[in-house]
C-alpha cells in the first residue's frame, strides 16, 4: 500500500522491522516527517470536499466507501483519511478473509463490531504517531544509538514550531468536549465515551511527555512559560479536565501522569541547571529571566494563587530559587509565602512520589531526563537554603530516587561536596547512630565499578562516630559548656563474647556534643573506623538478638547494610573478597531469622538476594553453605526413582524453612518478597551447571516449585499489581534453565535428573496443565493488558513481563516435547495440547492466533515454533483445528510473510513451518497452497495458483532480481527453498506441476549453483551452504522421478550451462576444500558443520544420479570424470587419514560411499594411481575407533576389490602389495577371533534355537554380525583378489608367517559350518582358500593347516541326506544366491583343486572327504534325473568333477572303500545315461523344466537388464519375451548337463581298463549288453546303447552348434563345440575298452560275443562315416585342457589347419577297432 501506518512507521523506527539500515531508516522519516510534524492535526475533521473525493475515487469498491462514511462519521474524522484508515485496518488487524468481510459489511450487528474494532485501531494509529516523535527525541543525541543521525536531521528538521503545534494540540485536547450518540452516531454509547476520555488523556500524556523532552534539549522563552503557567492553572495539572465527570478510578494514574509531567515541564522552563551554572560563575544576569521583569512580576502573581494542588510544590520551589539567586537582595514577602507553601505542599516526599511514578526502570527515557531535571533543581535547593529549614528525611528519600540514574551518579562523585553532596555529608554526622539514610544514599551512588570503589573506600575510612546519650555517662570527662567530652577509658562499643568482631574505642578520645536537648545527648566522636568491621559488628549483634524483643529494630539496621552489599557484589565482583566477613554471616543469618516465630521478611529477601548474586559466580560454595541452613526444601529419604520422587512427597519431602514462610506468612500478607528471591536463586543454581550430585539436592526445591506453587500462584492473593506475573514468568524462568541444561553423563539406574523431574512433571502432571493456561492466554488478553498500561514505551510494564511469560511458556512447551522420551501413550500435556475443545477452547487455534500480535516480534515467532513441534509429533491435523478460522489464519501468515517490512525471523519460521506441514499436515499445506483446478478437459486436471497461495512469496523470495535486496536476506531465500525441497521429496505433484512450468523457474532456482562462495572457512555463511545443497537436491528428485524426455526444456538449458559453465569441476573442487577444511580444524571444531554435511550429501546425491543420467546432466566428458573421481578420491582421503573425529568420520564415509560407487559405475580403468591413496585410507581407518568405523571400512575393502578387479595390478602398484597384504590378513584374523567369540556366547547363552532357514537370513546378535557387505566378508574377498594378483605367491606367504590368518579362519569356518551360522563368512573364505589352493605353494600351505578336519565333518551339518534317496533336498534355488548348498559345492571345489594340485600328498584326505559324504554324493548324481535346476546340475557337475580328479587314484580307492568305488561306477553310468537322454529329447527337457521346477528364467549366467521392464509393455511382446527366456534357460540346462556327460565319460575312461591293460587287471564291466536306444526309466540299467546314444547325440548337436553361437556369444556356450568333441573321445574310448573287455572276458558266451561284434561294427561304421564328414568341413579338437585336467596345451582355435591333423588318431582308433570287430 501507498500510504504507510502510523504503528508501521514506529515498529521501523524502533528497528524491529525489515528496515535496519540507516539509510532505509533516514528515508522512512523524509517520506513522513510531515505526518510527525503536524502531530495530531494530521488527522483532519470531516468536510464535503473530501467525501466528494471519496465517491468519485474509482479504486475502492463501493461497500468500503460506505463503511469509510460511517467511519467518519463515528470518529469525525475526514473521509478520504477514514477509507484509508479502513485500508490499513484491514491490511493489518482485520481477523477475517476477503470473503468474510463482504458479509460482514452487510451485516448490521457484525458491521458495528468492526466499526468499535476500526475505532480502537485508529486510537492506538494517534498513539504510535506521538510515540514515534518521542521516540526521536529520546535519541536524537544519543551517541550510542545507532540512527543518533537519522533521528538528529529530522528533529532539526521538526524542531521550529513543534511545541507550538503539540501545545495547541494540547489544549484542545483538555478542551474537547465529550462525543454524544447525537453528534457521532448511535454507537457512541456510555463505554465508547469512556474509552473516548481514556484516549484523551493518554494523548494529553504524551503530549506533555514530548513537549517535556522537548525543552529538556531546547530553551524555553520565558513568555512560553507564562502561557504554559497559564494554561496549566486553567487545566488544573489535569485535574480540572473538562470532561472530569468521566474521570474513574483506573485513569487516576494516567491524571497524575499528567500533573507530574505539567510541573516537570515548569521546572524545565526555568531553566534551573543553568540558573546554578551563572549563579557559581557569577552572571546571573546572563539568564534568560533576568531580562524579563514583567514577567517575573506576572508569575510572581499567578503562583501567589497556587498551593491547592500537590504538583505546584515543585514549581513553587524551583520559582523561589530563580528569584532568590536573581534578586538575593529582594527577599519579599512574596518569596517567602511561595517557599512555605512549597513546603507545606511536602515538595520532597511529592518529588520521590514523582519520580517512583514516572517509570520504574531506568532505562525510560522520560524518567532519567526528569531525575535530571530534579538532580539540578536538589542540587541547587541544598546549596542555596539550610539543611535545617528543609525536611531532611523526605530529601534523602527524594536524593535517593534521583541517584538511582547511573550518569548521575557518576556526576555527584565527579563533585562529591557540592549540591546533594551536603546531604551525605549530613547523613555521614549521624553515622552510625542512623544507620539507614547513609546507606540508602550509598546503594543509590553505585552505579558502575568506578563507583563500587569509591563507596567502598569511603565507608572503609569513616572519621566520626556519632552516639545518641539519655543520661551523660560516667566514664566521661567534658568541658565547661558540656559542648566537648572526652572519654576517659577504652570502650567495646558493641555487647559481644571475646573472639568476635568489634569495634574498640580508645582512652582519649574527644566527642562533640551536637545537640544537648530532649533527645539527650547527642556526640560526634573523632574516632576512625571501618565501618566494614562495624557493619560485621551489627550483623553479629542481629544473630543475639534473634529471639528477643529487640529483633525488629535490630533488622530495621541490618537491612541497609544487606542491601548496600547486595548491590555492590552485583555491580563489581571483585570487591567481594574484601566482604566476606558480611557475606559468609549470611548463612547464619537466614538460618536464625527464618525460624523464629514472626520472621522479618524484607530482611530475609535481603539474604537471599544477596545469596543469588554470589551463586552466579560460585554456586558450588553457595550450594554447600545453604544446604546446612535448613532454609531450601529438602528431603528425609534418599530420592531412588521418579515415582518414589513424585507420589511419596508427603513422606519424603520437607518444605524447609521457606516453605513454611510461604505458607504461613507470604501467602496471608499477598507480599512475595522472599519466594521472587527464591525463584532467583534457584535458577541461579541451576544456571551454575553444579555437578549431578548438587543438582539432585536442588529436586525437593524444584518440586516445591513444580507442585506446590507453578500450579496454584495465579490464586494466590496479591497486594501489587504485576506480581503475580513476575512470579509466573520467575517459575517459567528456572524450569526454562533446567530444560536447557547440557544432560550431564548420569547413569540411568541412579535417581532422577533435574532435567527428567522437570519433563515428567510438565508432561504428566498438573504443573503442564499450569503451562498450558498460560499459552492460553491468548493474542487479546495481550493486546488488553498492553493497552492498560500509562507508559509511553516502558519495558518493563506488566505486558511486558506478561509476554515474556507467555514466551518462556511456548519454549519450555516446546522443549518438553523435544526432550520427553518416547512412549506409547499420550501424556496429558500433550492431551491438553491437541484437544479439540469447543469453539475457541482450542490451544491450537489461540497458538496460531498469536500470529495477530504486532507488539513483540519474538511472541508469534515462538508459538509458530510451537505449531511446528506439535505439527511435528503430534496425532492430529492443524487443519481441523483450526476449523472456521483457518483461511483467515493462513491469509494473516501470508500477509506477515508477503509484508516488505515484517521481522526477518518471523518470515522463516512461517516457512519453516509451512516446511514441516508439507510432510504431516497434508490439509494445512493445501489451504497453503491454495491450487485452483484450471477449466479444462475432464480427464486431465490443470492447477493455477490462487490468490491466497504461499506460492506466490515463495517464487518471489527465489527469483534471482530480488537476491540481495533487504527483503530477501540469505536466511530467507534458504527457507523458501527449504520449503520447496520438501514439495519435492513429498511428491506434491499438483504444486510440482505448477511450480516447473513457472516462467524462469529454473533458472532462477538454480541461479545459486552459478555464485562463486568464499573458500571455506571460519566466516563461511552456514545458509548459503544449505542453499546450495537444497537447490542441488530438488534438481536431483526432478531428474530421478521424470522422465529424461519430460524434463522442462529451461530446466535441460540449465543443466547444459551448468555442464558448459564447469561448475561440476567447481563444485567438486569447493566439496573437496570443504573437507579439507572440517579435516583441517577438527580440533576447534566448525560451527557450520551440519550445512556442510548437508552440501556434501547434495553433491554427493548429484554425481550418483550422473552416473545413470549422464546425456540428460551433460556429464559425459572422461576428462571431466577423472577430475571429479580424483576430487572424491582426495577429499575422501583428507577426512578419513587426519587424526580422527567423529564429524570428520562421518564425512568420510560419505565421501567413500560416492568413491565406491563412482569406481563401480565409472570403471576408471585408465585412472591414475588410486591404489596408494586408498591403502593409506585404509592403514589409517584401520587405526581408528571401531564402532564409529565399521561401515567405512566395509566401504573401502570394496572399493579395493573394484579397483583390483578393474584395473589389476600393474608392475608399478606391486609395491603396495606387501603392506596392503598385511593390514587385509590382519584385518581378517581379528574379525574371525570376534566372531568366533561372539558365536561361543551365543551358544552358551542357549540362543541356538533359530529358525529353519537362518541360513538365508538371519545373522547372531551382537556386534560381528554376518553381512554380506561386512566388514569380515570384504576383507576375506579383498584377501583373495590379492593373493590371486600374487601369482607366485613371494608376499603372501611371508605375510602368512607373520599372521596366524589360516588357523583363525578355519576354526572360524569350523565352528560356523557346525552351528550353520555366518553363511557368507564360510562363502568368502571358502573362496580365499579356493584362490590358494590353486597354487603348488597355496594348496600345501592350506592342506598344512588342517583344511580337512575344519571341513569334513562340520560339513554334514549344512545339509540333510533325505532317508529314501529322493531329491526332495535338493535345492531348486537360484545357484547364485548365497546358501548353504552353495558352501557344500565351494567345499567340494576345494578339495577337487587341492587334490589336483597335491595328487598323493592329498589322497588319503580325499579319501576321507568321499567317505564321509557319500550318501550325499550319490543322491546328488542320481537328482540329476528329477531336478534339472541349475543349482542341482551346478552341485552334480561339482562332484563329477572331484570324482573325476578321484578316479585317477583308482588303486587306492579300491582298496580303502570298494564298496563306494562300484556304486559310484554304476551311478556314474547311469548319470551318463540320463545326461544322454535329456540331451537327446529336447521337448521332454523343456516339458521338464516348465513343470518340475517352475523356473522358466533362472538368474543364472543370463546377462541381467539394467532396468525392470515398463508395465505398459503389450502382451504380444510380453509373451516373445517369455518365450525366448525360457529357449535360453534351455540352452543353459543342455549346457550345465553338456559338462557333466563329459566329466562323467572323463571319469568312466579312468575305471575302464587302458586297451593294453585289459589282459593283465581285472576291470570290471560298466555297461550291460545291450544296444536298444534305452528308455527314460531307472530300471533300465546302462548298456551300450547308452554310449552308442551318447555319440549320436553329441553328433547331432555338432551339426546345430552354429544355431547356438548366434544365441550366445558368451565364453560360457562357445566352448560347447569343443565339449561335444571332449565327450565324444571320452565316449570312443570307453566304449571301445568295455567292448575290448567283454570280447576278453571268457564268461561271456560266444553267441553275445559275435552280436557284440555285428552290432558295433555295424553302428560304428555309420557314426564314423558321420563323423568324417563332419571333419571335412573342419571341426575343432577336443579341447580337455578347456575344462578337464589335463598337460596339453590350450585348444587351438576352431577351424583351424591343426584341428584336421589332430582328429586323424580318433578316427584312426574307431576304424582300427571297427576292422578288429570285422575280423
Amino acid at each position: 500500500m501507498s500510504v504507510r501506518s502510523c504503528r508501521e512507521l514506529w515498529t521501523i523506527l524502533l528497528g524491529r522491522s525489515a528496515l535496519r539500515e540507516p539509510a532505509q531508516i533516514e528515508a522512512e522519516l523524509d517520506r513522513h516527517w510531515d505526518r510527525l510534524h503536524q502531530g495530531l492535526s494530521y488527522y483532519k475533521p470531516p468536510s464535503s470536499s473530501s467525501a466528494e473525493k471519496v465517491k468519485e475515487n474509482k479504486n475502492v469498491a463501493q461497500p468500503l466507501k460506505d463503511f469509510g462514511l460511517r467511519i467518519s462519521k463515528l470518529l469525525s474524522l475526514d473521509e478520504q483519511q477514514s477509507v484509508q484508515l479502513l485500508q490499513c485496518y484491514l491490511q493489518e488487524d482485520y481477523r477475517g478473509t476477503r470473503d468474510s468481510l463482504k458479509v460482514v459489511l452487510k451485516d448490521e450487528r457484525q458491521s458495528q463490531a468492526l466499526l468499535l474494532k476500526v475505532t480502537d485501531y485508529y486510537y492506538e494509529e494517534r498513539m504510535c504517531l506521538l510515540r514515534c516523535v518521542l521516540l526521536l527525541l529520546t535519541y536524537f543525541q544519543d551517541e550510542r544509538h545507532p540512527y543518533r543521525a537519522e533521528y538528529s536531521n529530522c528533529v532539526n528538521k521538526l524542531e521550529k514550531d513543534l511545541v507550538s503545534k503539540y501545545q495547541l494540540q494540547f489544549e484542545s485536547l483538555f478542551k474537547a468536549e465529550a462525543p454524544t450518540w447525537e453528534t457521532h452516531g448511535n454507537l457512541m454509547t456510555e463505554r465508547q465515551v469512556s474509552r473516548w476520555f481514556l484516549q484523551c488523556l493518554r494523548e494529553q500524556s504524551l503530549l506533555l511527555e514530548i513537549i517535556f523532552l522537548y525543552y529538556a534539549y531546547f530553551e524555553m522563552n520565558p513568555s512560553d512559560l507564562l502561557n504554559f503557567t497559564k494554561m496549566f492553572k486553567e487545566q488544573g495539572f489535569g485535574l480540572r479536565q473538562t470532561n472530569r465527570h468521566l474521570v474513574d478510578k483506573s485513569m487516576d494514574a494516567l491524571v497524575d501522569r499528567i500533573g507530574y509531567l505539567s510541573a516537570l515541564i515548569l521546572v524545565e522552563g526555568m531553566d534551573i541547571d543553568f540558573l546554578h551554572k551563572c549563579a557559581l560563575e557569577d552572571c546571573t544576569d546572563q539568564h534568560q529571566f533576568s531580562s524579563a521583569p514583567d514577567v517575573v512580576k506576572e508569575m510572581d502573581q499567578l503562583l501567589l494563587t497556587f498551593g491547592d494542588i500537590p504538583h505546584h510544590a515543585p514549581v513553587l520551589l524551583a520559582w523561589v530559587l530563580l528569584r532568590h539567586t536573581l534578586r538575593p537582595d529582594d527577599t519579599s514577602p512574596v518569596i517567602r509565602r511561595i517557599g512555605n507553601t512549597a513546603l507545606q505542599l511536602g515538595v520532597f516526599k511529592y518529588l520521590s512520589t514523582m519520580l517512583k511514578g514516572l517509570g520504574v526502570s531506568g532505562n525510560n527515557c522520560t524518567a532519567s531526563t526528569a531525575k535530571m531535571c530534579v538532580y539540578g533543581l536538589l542540587s541547587f535547593v541544598i546549596t542555596s537554603f539550610e539543611e535545617e529549614s528543609l525536611q531532611s528525611s523526605h530529601l534523602i528519600d527524594a536524593a535517593c530516587e534521583v541517584l538511582s540514574a547511573p550518569s548521575l551518579a557518576e556526576i555527584f562523585w565527579e563533585l562529591p561536596n557540592m549540591g546533594l553532596g551536603m546531604i551525605l555529608d549530613s547523613a555521614v554526622g549521624m553515622f552510625p547512630h542512623k544507620i539507614g539514610p547513609l546507606l540508602q544514599l550509598l546503594t543509590a551512588l553505585l552505579s558502575n565499578k568506578s563507583t563500587v570503589k569509591k563507596v567502598y573506600n569511603f565507608l572503609d575510612k569513616m572519621s566520626f562516630y556519632t552516639q545518641v546519650y539519655k543520661h551523660k555517662p560516667n566514664d566521661i570527662i567534658s568541658n565547661d559548656d558540656e559542648t566537648l567530652w572526652r572519654r576517659q577509658a577504652p570502650k567495646l562499643l558493641y555487647p559481644l563474647g571475646t573472639g568476635q568482631t568489634n569495634l574498640w574505642m580508645p582512652q582519649g578520645v574527644l566527642g562533640q556534643v551536637m545537640s544537648p536537648g530532649e533527645q539527650g545527648y547527642v556526640v560526634r566522636w573523632e574516632y576512625s573506623y571501618s565501618s566494614w568491621t562495624l557493619f560485621t559488628c551489627e550483623v553479629e549483634m542481629l544473630l543475639h538478638v534473634v529471639s528477643t524483643a529487640d529483633v525488629l529494630a535490630h533488622c530495621a539496621r541490618v537491612k541497609p547494610i544487606l542491601d548496600l552489599v547486595h548491590k555492590i557484589i552485583s555491580t563489581d565482583w571483585t570487591v567481594s573478597d574484601c566482604l566476606l566477613p558480611l557475606t559468609s554471616r549470611i548463612y547464619m543469618l537466614l538460618q536464625r531469622l527464618t525460624s523464629i516465630i514472626n520472621p522479618p521478611v524484607d530482611v530475609i529477601a535481603s539474604c537471599v538476594n544477596c545469596l543469588s548474586v554470589l551463586a552466579a559466580r560460585m554456586p558450588g560454595k553457595v550450594w554447600s553453605s545453604l544446604h546446612h541452613t535448613g532454609f531450601l526444601p529438602f528431603a528425609s529419604n534418599p530420592l531412588t526413582s521418579m515415582c518414589h520422587v513424585l507420589f511419596n512427597i508427603a513422606e519424603g519431602m520437607k518444605a524447609g524453612n521457606y516453605g513454611n514462610l510461604l505458607v504461613q506468612i507470604e501467602q496471608p500478607r499477598g507480599e512475595y518478597a522472599v519466594t521472587i528471591a527464591f525463584l532467583r536463586l534457584i535458577t541461579t543454581l541451576v544456571k551454575g551447571q553444579l555437578g549431578s550430585t548438587q543438582n539432585k539436592g536442588l529436586i525437593p526445591c524444584v518440586l516445591l516449585v513444580l507442585k506446590e506453587m507453578l500450579p496454584t500462584y495465579h490464586k494466590w492473593r496479591y497486594n501489587t499489581y504485576g506480581v503475580r506475573e513476575r512470579i509466573g514468568c520467575l517459575i517459567l524462568e528456572l524450569i526454562h534453565a533446567i530444560l536447557n541444561l547440557s544432560p550431564e553423563g548420569e547413569d540411568q539406574g541412579s535417581a532422577p535428573s533435574l532435567q527428567s523431574l522437570c519433563i515428567y512433571s510438565l508432561a504428566n502432571t498438573e504443573a503442564g496443565q499450569a503451562v498450558v493456561n498460560i499459552m492460553g492466554v491468548g493474542v487479546d488478553t495481550i493486546d488488553v493488558v498492553l493497552a492498560a498500561q500509562p507508559s509511553s514505551c516502558g519495558s518493563e510494564g506488566p505486558g511486558q513481563i506478561l509476554i515474556q511469560t507467555v514466551k518462556l511458556a511456548f519454549s519450555v512447551t516446546n522443549n518438553v516435547i523435544r526432550l520427553k522420551p518416547p512412549s506409547d501413550t499420550v501424556s496429558p500435556l500433550e492431551q491438553a495440547l491437541t484437544q479439540h475443545g469447543g469453539h475457541g477452547n482450542n490451544l491450537i487455534v489461540v497458538l496460531a492466533k498469536y500470529i495477530y500480535h504486532k507488539h513483540d516480534p519474538a511472541l508469534p515467532r515462538l508459538a509458530i515454533q510451537l505449531l511446528k513441534r506439535l505439527a511435528t509429533v503430534a496425532p492430529m491435523s492443524v487443519y481441523a483445528c483450526l476449523g472456521s478460522d483457518a483461511a483467515a489464519i493462513r491469509d494473516a501468515f501470508l500477509t506477515r510473510l508477503q509484508s516488505k517490512t515484517e521481522d526477518m525471523r518471523i518470515k522463516v519460521m512461517i516457512l519453516e513451518f509451512l516446511t514441516v506441514a508439507v510432510e504431516t499436515q497434508p490439509g494445512l499445506i493445501e489451504l497453503f497452497l491454495n491450487l485452483e483446478v484450471k477449466d479444462g478437459n475432464e480427464g486431465s486436471k490443470e492447477f493455477l495458483l490462487g490468490e491466497w497461495s504461499c506460492l506466490h512469496v515463495v517464487l518471489d523470495l527465489i527469483d534471482s532480481k530480488q537476491q540481495g535486496k533487504y527483503w530477501c536476506p540469505p536466511l530467507l531465500h534458504r527457507a523458501a527453498l527449504a520449503f520447496l525441497l520438501a514439495l519435492w521429496q513429498d511428491r506434491r505433484d499438483s504444486a510440482i506441476s505448477v511450480l516447473r512450468t513457472k516462467e524462469r523457474f529454473w533458472e532462477n532456482l538454480t541461479t545459486p549453483l552459478f555464485g562463486t562462495l568464499t573458500p571455506p572457512s571460519d566466516t563461511t555463511e552456514p545458509c548459503v551452504l544449505e542453499t546450495c545443497a537444497f537447490v542441488m537436491k530438488i534438481i536431483g528428485l526432478e531428474i530421478y522421478y521424470v522422465v529424461s524426455g519430460s524434463l522442462e526444456q529451461s530446466l535441460k538449458d540449465g543443466l547444459q550451462k551448468f555442464s558448459n559453465a564447469r561448475r561440476y569441476e567447481y563444485w567438486s573442487q569447493y566439496v573437496k576444500s570443504l573437507v579439507c577444511h572440517v579435516a583441517e580444524m577438527e580440533e576447534e571444531g566448525i560451527c557450520y558443520f551440519t550445512e556442510a554435511q548437508m552440501l556434501i550429501s547434495a553433491w554427493r546425491m548429484l554425481l550418483i544420479l550422473s552416473t545413470n543420467h549422464s546425456d540428460v546432466m551433460h556429464l559425459t566428458e572422461e576428462s571431466t570424470k577423472l577430475t571429479l573421481f580424483m576430487d572424491v578420491l582426495d577429499g575422501t582421503k583428507a577426512a578419513l587419514t587426519t587424526p580422527t573425529s567423529a564429524p570428520c568420520l562421518r564425512l568420510g564415509s560419505m565421501m567413500a560411499t560416492l568413491l565406491l560407487i563412482l569406481l563401480k559405475q565409472w570403471r576408471r580403468s585408465s585412472a591414475p594411481d588410486i591404489l596408494s591413496p586408498l591403502s593409506l585410507i585404509l592403514e589409517s581407518v584401520l587405526q581408528a575407533d571401531q564402532q564409529l568405523m565399521e561401515r567405512t571400512k566395509a566401504k573401502i575393502f570394496s572399493a579395493l576389490i573394484s579397483v583390483l578387479q578393474i584395473q589389476g595390478l600393474d608392475g608399478g602398484d606391486i609395491s603396495q602389495l606387501p603392506q596392503l597384504l598385511l593390514s587385509v590378513c590382519e584385518t581378517v584374523k581379528d574379525e574371525a577371533l570376534g566372531l568366533i567369540d561372539n558365536m561361543r556366547h551365543t551358544s552358551q547363552l542357549g540362543d541356538t534355537a533359530e529358525d529353519e532357514d537362518s541360513m538365508e537370513t538371519d545373522s547372531p546378535r551382537g556386534p560381528q554380525k554376518d553381512q554380506r557387505d561386512g566388514v569380515c566378508v570384504l576383507a576375506l574377498h579383498l584377501a583373495k583378489e590379492l593373493c590371486r594378483t600374487d601369482e607366485d605367491g613371494e608376499h603372501w606367504v611371508s605375510v602368512m608367517r607373520k599372521v596366524p590368518l589360516l588357523p583363525s579362519v578355519l576354526s572360524a569356518v569350523e565352528l560356523s559350518l557346525r552351528m550353520k551360522r555366518n553363511l557368507y563368512f564360510t562363502e568368502a573364505a571358502l573362496h580365499l582358500l579356493l584362490t590358494l589352493a590353486r597354487t603348488p605353494q597355496g594348496a600345501a600351505a592350506v592342506a598344512g593347516a588342517g583344511v580337512t578336519q575344519t571341513i569334513c565333518l562340520p560339513l554334514l551339518s549344512v545339509y540333510e541326506v533325505s532317508p529314501n534317496g529322493t531329491s526332495q533336498s535338493f535345492s531348486r534355488k537360484s545357484q547364485d544366491l548365497a546358501c548353504w548348498p552353495g558352501v557344500y559345492r565351494l567345499c567340494m571345489s576345494l578339495m577337487e583343486s587341492l587334490l589336483k594340485t597335491l595328487r598323493y600328498n592329498f589322497i588319503n584326505e580325499a579319501l576321507d572327504f568321499v567317505g564321509v559324504h557319500q550318501e550325499r554324493i550319490l543322491q546328488c548324481l542320481n537328482a540329476v534325473r528329477t531336478v534339472q535346476s541349475l543349482a542341482c546340475l551346478d552341485e552334480a557337475d561339482h562332484t563329477v568333477g572331484f570324482l573325476l580328479q578321484l578316479s585317477s587314484f583308482c588303486k587306492e580307492w579300491q582298496f580303502h572303500l570298494p564298496k563306494l568305488l562300484r556304486d559310484v561306477q554304476v551311478n556314474l553310468c547311469y548319470l551318463c545315461q540320463t545326461c544322454t537322454h535329456l540331451l537327446h529329447s529336447k521337448k521332454m527337457l523343456h516339458h521338464y523344466l516348465q513343470a518340475k521346477n517352475g523356473e522358466a528364467l533362472p538368474p543364472g549366467p543370463l546377462p541381467r537388464t539394467q532396468r525392470p521392464t515398463q508395465t505398459s509393455t503389450k502382451e504380444a511382446a510380453g509373451g516373445g519375451e517369455r518365450e525366448e527366456a525360457e529357449q535360453k534357460a534351455l540352452l543353459a540346462v543342455q549346457c550345465s548337463l553338456l559338462k557333466i556327460l563329459s566329466k562323467t565319460l572323463a571319469t568312466l575312461q579312468h575305471f575302464t581298463p587302458d586297451c593294453c591293460q585289459i589282459l593283465l587287471d581285472q576291470y570290471s564291466t560298466l555297461f550291460v549288453l545291450s544296444f536298444t536306444t534305452p528308455a527314460f526309466d531307472p530300471d533300465v540299467a546302462p548298456s551300450f546303447g547308452t554310449l552308442l546314444a551318447t555319440i549320436n547325440v553329441s553328433l547331432s548337436m555338432l551339426s546345430e552348434v552354429g544355431v547356438y553361437i548366434l544365441y550366445y556369444i558368451l565364453d560360457y556356450y562357445s566352448n560347447k563345440v569343443s565339449l561335444l568333441m571332449f565327450t565324444m573321445e571320452n565316449c570312443f574310448y570307453v566304449l571301445i575298452s568295455q567292448a575290448v573287455r567283454c570280447l576278453k572276458d571268457p564268461s561271456i558266451l560266444p553267441r553275445d560275443k559275435q552280436r557284440l561284434k555285428q552290432e558295433l561294427s555295424s553302428e560304428l561304421s555309420t557314426l564314423l562315416s558321420s563323423l568324417s564328414r563332419h571333419f571335412r568341413r573342419g571341426s575343432p579338437s577336443s579341447p580337455a585342457s578347456a575344462i578337464l585336467p589335463s598337460t596339453q596345451s590350450k585348444p587351438p582355435t576352431p577351424g583351424s589347419k591343426a584341428s584336421h591333423e589332430g582328429q586323424e588318431p580318433l578316427i584312426q582308433l574307431v576304424q582300427a577297432f571297427v576292422r578288429l570287430v570285422q575280423r
